[in-house]
């Protein structure tokens, strides 16, 4: 039973101490805006005919620019792309359940943070103009860091500002790439499905370490932080 008992000892696992979220498709459902976005630069700098935007949906996570490389797209369209991400965001809504899961973790003691495709700037000031910044310790852009997603810059950077080791966060996603930098991270991972995944199978090949459907499910994972 002694030697038992070390075993246990010695494989117990770290206390989970933080929550890092990605932004779109997670946090709020900004696919509508989005695409409304993409459809005025595509027009304005490319020209006529239909966006694909369905092709860019599959690339989410990555930064900006990235995405324009993969597809062979003018890299001018992200000027355009981003005023009407900044004119068109307060239509963009917060998943439902999302303020009560925050506010939730925060309770518990959680530090929470967000590692997105976006651009640090027009991600804070989204979350700003929604209410949500408070929540968030810190909030880091794919601008922000050497090597955007799925590297795992963004999350390494993430652990780096709040001063833990990678055993004692979680990265919630909802697309391969976030997964992917997770991984190469170190840190547990879990994929969201309240929002319409473009690729659930890829996701789910991505390897999640867990699988949520609601946000509400997070808290099952997240028990609240021992004091002292």
């Amino acid at each position: 039973m002694a030697g038992t008992s070390a075993t246990a000892t010695q494989t117990r696992p770290s206390v989970r101490r933080a929550v890092i979220f990605d932004l779109d498709g997670v946090v709020v459902d900004s696919f509508a805006v989005m695409e409304e976005a993409f459809a005025i630069a595509y027009k304005e700098v490319v020209g006529e005919g239909q966006a694909p935007f369905e092709e860019y949906r599959r690339h989410q996570g990555r930064y900006f620019p990235d995405i324009m490389r993969i597809m062979g797209l003018p890299l001018e369209m992200e000027g355009p792309f981003v005023r009407e991400s900044y004119r068109l965001a307060h239509q963009v809504p917060v998943f439902e359940g999302i303020t009560e899961l925050l506010l939730t973790l925060r309770t518990r003691g959680y530090k929470l943070a967000v590692a997105t495709g976006k651009s640090g700037p027009r991600a804070r000031s989204l979350l700003e103009q929604l209410g949500l910044l408070p929540f968030f310790d810190h909030v880091i852009g794919s601008d922000e860091v050497a090597h955007p997603k799925p590297a795992p810059d963004i999350v390494v950077r993430a652990l780096e500002l709040m001063g833990l080791p990678a055993e004692e966060a979680i990265m919630i996603g909802d697309a391969p790439t976030d997964i992917a930098s997770a991984h190469g991270a170190g840190v547990a991972s879990a994929a969201a499905l309240w929002a319409e995944v473009d690729d659930e199978d890829a996701l789910l090949g991505a390897l999640p370490g867990a699988v949520l459907h609601r946000p509400a499910e997070l808290l099952e994972l997240c028990p609240s932080v021992p004091r002292g």
